[in-house]
């Protein structure tokens, strides 16, 4: 018995017809009928009953037709398996992540999928959310950690969260200290201070910017329009401060003071997000997993 002839006995069985039948497989309709005939002959038995326009199964064909269709799915479930398997020796992971998650999250995780998976290629893109949402979207992107809420209007998305993360206040030590030095500082101690601000559709901004004017003031920015690199290096300059999340400022201290913002603070929820339509391959799968456990 030979796997091929069972997809032909399947499909003669569902369409009720060797010509049909023969299409679906892809195969010459003399070329199934032999093959059903050789299996025929192999079982010792007849499946079909063939009258002129008229195929029905014989007591054999309909004892074998649910064997050879558990048969054919434990097959298509093996090839699955075994390429999945072989998705993560080779293959890529396109993540895309805000600036400040390269800086903060991002590095030991990846270090980690990568002693892990050497042969899967990563390629990351830096955007803020409404730009990764976006490139989610098109399917340019598998998996992306954007801040939550996601802008309006958003495409189908499953997001699953990751961390919720406070946000401190970053200044060079040569400068005088925010809130006069004290230990914490409130939103509305920013009131007079330069800041140092991102560019226009950065997570950041939006979120910094929303709060002065919630404690009833506009900001002063000092610069704006920076990435997350630039920003840190004109606060260290001395141009002014900025907000920062905790993470960055963790790994990015050297020449920063770094001061906390009193209760209740300012906070940001990342998510992992990827296209609810689409599953991502194996290997996103894998690098999801790992960002979530890590």
């Amino acid at each position: 018995m030979q796997f091929q002839q069972l997809q032909y006995f399947v499909a003669v069985a569902e369409t009720r017809h060797f010509t049909r039948a023969a299409e679906v497989v892809h195969v010459a309709q003399p070329s199934l009928s032999q093959q059903i005939k050789a299996l025929e002959r192999e079982l010792g038995a007849d499946l079909f009953l063939r009258a002129r326009g008229n195929i029905t199964l014989t007591d054999a064909g309909e004892a074998l037709l649910p064997l050879a269709r558990r048969i054919l799915a434990d097959a298509d479930t093996a090839r699955q398996e075994v390429q999945e398997l072989a998705q993560l020796r080779s293959g890529r992971v396109r993540l895309g992540a805000t600036p400040s998650l390269c800086t903060g999250l991002l590095p030991d995780v990846l270090r980690a999928f990568h002693d892990r998976y050497p042969g899967i290629r990563l390629l990351i893109e830096e955007g803020g959310s409404h730009d990764l949402v976006r490139e989610l979207a098109r399917g340019a992107l598998d998996l992306a950690l954007v801040v939550l809420p996601l802008p309006p209007p958003s495409p189908a998305l499953t997001t699953v969260e990751v961390l919720r993360e406070d946000l401190v206040v970053v200044s060079s030590p040569e400068a005088p200290a925010p809130g006069g030095g004290r230990r914490t500082v409130d939103i509305p101690d920013l009131e007079g201070e330069r800041l140092v601000m991102f560019r226009h559709g950065y997570d950041l901004r939006e979120l910094t910017v929303a709060a002065c004017r919630s404690a009833g003031f506009e900001p002063d920015f000092a610069v704006e329009g920076g990435e997350m690199d630039a920003v840190l290096g004109f606060v260290r300059a001395g141009l002014g401060v900025a907000v920062v999340p905790r993470m960055v400022a963790a790994r990015s201290g050297r020449g920063l003071r770094v001061t906390p913002l009193a209760r209740p603070g300012l906070a940001r929820t990342i998510a992992l997000a990827h296209r609810s339509d689409v599953a991502p391959p194996r290997a996103a799968r894998e690098l999801q997993r790992m960002l979530l456990e890590r």
